[in-house]
């Protein structure tokens, strides 16, 4: 008897023979592998490592912001300005204010430049007259000027007034430095019971 020889399985027809794999492509084709890899891993981190980072710093800012004494130069929010209804007029320039708040009262300080046509449209706002200010009068208590740093000295050019309203809605003391009528100088503490 002869011995056969075991025939070699032809390739199926559907798939053609390979020839073997080059070794530059092999590791060209790693290569690209590892990279799709990196960047699907390192781009979503390193895109986590810096949003955790801003907030972080929005985080710290907020925190200053709120732990500040003394005013913030810039304009109260809208929603400040309408809760304690205090509408700074336009123009209006060296602005600045300061909110607190505890469970008693909670109290808006602004503070701000404008013109005297400026001054009367915040008056009229509030629902006053330029004629119910009162010259020498300072309506702003010591507890609330060391708050935000202000002063009203005796010999002054301060006109004041005090608006108050049946709660909710705010009472205001108004001061009005009139040194120079045409650009008064105008400090208001807004306070409402929570």
């Amino acid at each position: 008897m002869t011995a056969s020889l075991p025939r070699q399985a032809a390739a199926p027809p559907d798939e053609p023979h390979r020839p073997p794999e080059d070794p530059r492509h092999k590791a060209r084709r790693r290569a690209l592998t590892l990279l799709i890899i990196v960047l699907l891993t390192g781009v979503p981190a390193g895109y986590l490592a810096i949003s955790a980072d801003q907030s972080r710093d929005s985080g710290k800012q907020k925190e200053d912001k709120y732990s500040a004494t003394g005013l913030t130069v810039g304009w109260p929010s809208k929603v400040q300005r309408r809760l304690y209804q205090v509408a700074v007029p336009h123009p209006a320039d060296r602005v600045a204010y300061y909110e607190t708040n505890n469970w008693r009262t909670s109290r808006l300080y602004v503070q701000f430049r404008t013109s005297a046509a400026g001054l009367d449209a915040f008056l009229a706002g509030i629902g006053v007259l330029h004629d119910d200010l009162t010259k020498g009068r300072v309506t702003i208590s010591g507890r609330d000027q060391k708050v935000t740093g202000w002063t009203f000295p005796a010999a002054g050019p301060w006109w004041g007034l005090v608006h108050k309203q049946k709660e909710p809605a705010p009472t205001q003391d108004i001061v009005v430095n009139m040194s120079d009528p045409s650009y008064p100088m105008v400090y208001v503490v807004s306070r409402t019971v929570p």
